[in-house]
């Protein structure tokens, strides 16, 4: 085990950059790559510090202290679309270069070849979310003398689409091995970058799996005969559907070495590039070709061949999938990621296997399948998210309890053994003992002396009059339906419409069970024809006083988890009386606490740090009769407010009241009829901020003015207010 965290100080400095610390201010490891024989890359985020470091191979020990800039090689948002791949130590990224996230990149770093990079421009890359990237050796074994190619999967949003809003979509881009970038034009920049849209579709139903998810590449004895893999989602309305579409190299070629896609001034919109092509061929690798002509690299290549790559990175066709559509099709569910392995049938022929991953919680916290990755030298599939990593094996053979399902599931990593009968992994040396049928998945070769299976155990269930009941019926393959038999009778749902079969439980529920729903129940497993047993019931009823209860016949590994539903059930029972109560204890502290808040009215002011109360006397233009302590008061006891500012003169006397400086506390109590005088000349102007409560009214007991009156006579007498010079808006607005 290897820990790699960032230091506290980097933390630090990501907290004070505006992130969270408690989901963002971390050393993600984003890469883990092989490097060479002796040591693996790695790169993490590093508390939005994108840092690399190498991991020695034989002591498996990171070198903490000698660590690489990350920039541009691993993201600073964990969160944030990334791939990488590491050829001939040379690492090619695609990620986004800067902290804010605004400039996205694909990259060649370390080796011997100088930095390149993407141009930042819209028309290359617009808004991308990156999600793979692979390596394809088309220099092997080519009649063109063509380079190997760096392909990078990811959405973006399109420039090319006549629409209000801007559509994503799906793309394919590649760049060339041995590019160096150009002399003068696109100088360390890609001369040789591509880009074509992806296309997953039903055209039928006008459905389009425009966010790609996940990629792989199923590599075979040649580079040609290449495979990709890819899983999007999509919406159908305020449904979920995901697909898994199939693309192969020679396709994703064709579209690169065809027209380009241009804007088109005039007419206002995207169309193909009718004009003549410079040559050489823009965004195309060194070939012999170009060596013919005296181009033996990017470095040589003319400015008006750099000049067209770089105005036209987009292609005009579309990359389309094997057979025209996706393979497989499922609504409901969100695929995330996927892995491919090829493999052999006992016949001869060769099968593409595919493990998708899907948001199913596996681990101990619900989260979403992140990565698939198959060790074919220990046939097992290692699934990662970010809470765990999940370790099964590629063949479970052992669900399968007769011929007839081990041969009808139709699985190429089991085959049913008709010496033991049981279904057992296809790799193991049988020889003729061994039935499996993949195409055709005919069950007939399951005679009678090899067809053992396995029956299922009685399970005995005993109820009360009025339980409804679920019988749990688990099928092994997803093709198979299920047949259910009472007393040697099959069971229609037309017949009695108090049981029903609940596909998402895969159970048969019996609603409010009598007497007479006493006796055997079989569930079969019915597919192309062929029927085995798959749960046998026998359910007694017995008289009880009616109840409303639910029974359900136990589940393998279920009935712990029902147990600990009922516990949390009771739990949140006792919590929620437990809020009730509090919340009525609160409501009544906070009336009696009301009550003494009645007669306070509470505004914010500016008060000084040391406030300098002189003695103002009403000058010689005012209304004296202001300033008769008779008139503090209305007729009623309200307080009074005197708009405009109050004349102070010079004096040796001072009043400085106590206690009148506390934000948030009432000032001193005055005597009946007797207020204190508030000097708003020396909190005028001050730096400070709290609140001062005005006593409206008497004591207790005292009757006080209706507050909707208050209320109007407050905005009556600060609509009367004058203008001052030096006022502040907040305060004015009292």
């Amino acid at each position: 085990q290897i820990v790699w965290e960032a230091p506290i100080e980097r933390k630090m400095e990501c907290v004070n950059k505006g992130r969270n610390n408690q989901t963002e201010c971390f050393n993600y490891i984003r890469i883990l790559q092989e490097f060479n024989d002796t040591h693996l890359l790695t790169c993490g985020t590093y508390a939005f510090q994108p840092k690399c470091a190498y991991i020695e191979r034989s002591t498996f020990t990171l070198d903490a202290v000698n660590l690489e800039d990350g920039r541009g090689k691993c993201p600073y948002d964990p969160t944030t679309g990334h791939t990488g791949i590491v050829v001939d130590g040379v690492l090619y990224s695609a990620t986004l270069l800067n902290f804010l996230g605004t400039e996205p990149v694909i990259q060649r770093s370390l080796g011997q070849h100088s930095v390149l990079k993407t141009e930042y421009l819209a028309t290359w890359l617009n808004g991308p979310n990156f999600v793979g990237s692979s390596h394809i050796a088309e220099s092997e074994d080519n009649e063109l003398g063509d380079d190997d190619k760096i392909y990078f999967f990811f959405t973006e949003r399109a420039l090319e689409y006549d629409c209000y809003s801007e559509q994503v979509v799906s793309r394919v881009a590649r760049v060339c091995k041995g590019d160096l970038g150009g002399a003068r034009t696109l100088q360390r920049k890609w001369t040789s970058f591509l880009k074509a849209r992806l296309v997953c579709s039903i055209p039928e139903l006008q459905l389009h799996f425009n966010l790609l998810q996940a990629v792989y590449t199923l590599r075979t004895n040649h580079w040609r005969s290449t495979q990709f893999y890819a899983v999007f989602q999509a919406l159908w309305g305020d449904v979920s559907v995901s697909a898994v579409c199939q693309y192969s190299i020679q396709d994703i070629q064709r579209v690169f070495d065809g027209s380009y896609k241009e804007y088109h001034e005039q007419a206002k919109k995207w169309g193909p590039y009718s004009d003549s092509v410079p040559s050489p061929r823009p965004g195309s690798c060194i070939t012999d070709f170009h060596r013919r002509h005296g181009v033996s690299s990017s470095l040589e290549l003319p400015d008006n061949t750099l000049n067209f790559a770089k105005t036209h990175p987009l292609m005009d066709d579309s990359v389309q999938p094997v057979h025209g559509r996706p393979l497989l099709v499922r609504k409901g569910v969100n695929f995330t990621s996927i892995a491919v392995q090829r493999t052999e049938g006992l016949e001869g022929e060769l099968y593409d296997v595919l493990f998708i991953g899907t948001e199913v919680q596996m681990f101990d916290k619900p989260h979403p399948v992140h990565s698939l990755i198959i060790s074919s030298r220990s046939s097992f599939l290692f699934a990662g998210s970010p809470s765990g990593l999940v370790q099964v094996p590629v063949a479970d053979c052992s669900k399968y309890r007769s011929c007839a399902d081990c041969v009808l599931a139709r699985d190429p990593y089991c085959a049913w053994n008709v010496n033991i009968s049981r279904c057992v992994p296809s790799d193991e040396q049988y020889g003729d003992m061994l039935l499996q049928d993949l195409q055709g998945s005919d069950t007939s070769m399951c005679e009678v002396q090899y067809n053992k299976a396995v029956k299922p155990s009685l399970r005995n269930l005993t109820v009360a009059i009025g339980t409804n009941v679920v019988l749990p019926c688990e099928l092994t393959s997803n093709l198979a339906q299920p047949v259910w038999t009472f007393n040697g009778r099959e069971l229609s749902q037309e017949d009695n419409e108090s049981m029903l079969y609940d596909i998402t439980l895969q159970a048969l529920v019996i609603l409010g069970v009598g007497v007479h729903h006493s006796g055997t129940y079989y569930c079969f497993s019915v597919e192309q024809e062929t029927r085995f047993a798959s749960e046998i019931y026998q359910l007694s009823v017995v008289a009880s006083p009616s109840l409303t209860l639910e029974s359900r016949a136990p589940m393998d590994g279920l009935g712990l988890v029902w147990m600990m539903v009922i516990a949390l059930g009771a739990v949140c029972l006792v919590l929620f009386l437990a809020v009730i109560y509090l919340r009525r204890k609160l409501q009544d502290e906070m009336e009696k606490g009301s009550k003494s808040l009645e007669n306070t009215l509470v505004y914010p002011i500016q008060l000084p740090s040391q406030p300098k109360m002189t003695k103002c006397l009403p000058s010689a233009d005012s209304d004296e009769k202001l300033w008769d302590p008779s008139s503090f008061y209305y007729s009623d006891g309200s307080l009074k407010i005197v708009p405009g500012h109050a004349l102070c003169q010079n004096s040796t006397g001072s009043s400085s009241p106590s206690g009148n400086g506390i934000p948030g506390q009432p000032l001193p109590s005055p005597p009946l009829h007797s207020p204190n005088h508030m000097l708003l000349s020396g909190v005028r102007g001050s730096s400070s901020n709290g609140y001062i409560r005005l006593t409206l009214g008497g004591g207790v007991g005292e009757e006080r003015p209706p507050l909707g009156e208050l209320n109007e006579e407050l905005r009556w007498k600060l609509k009367q207010r004058q203008t001052l010079p030096d006022s502040n808006p907040e305060e004015s607005s009292v």
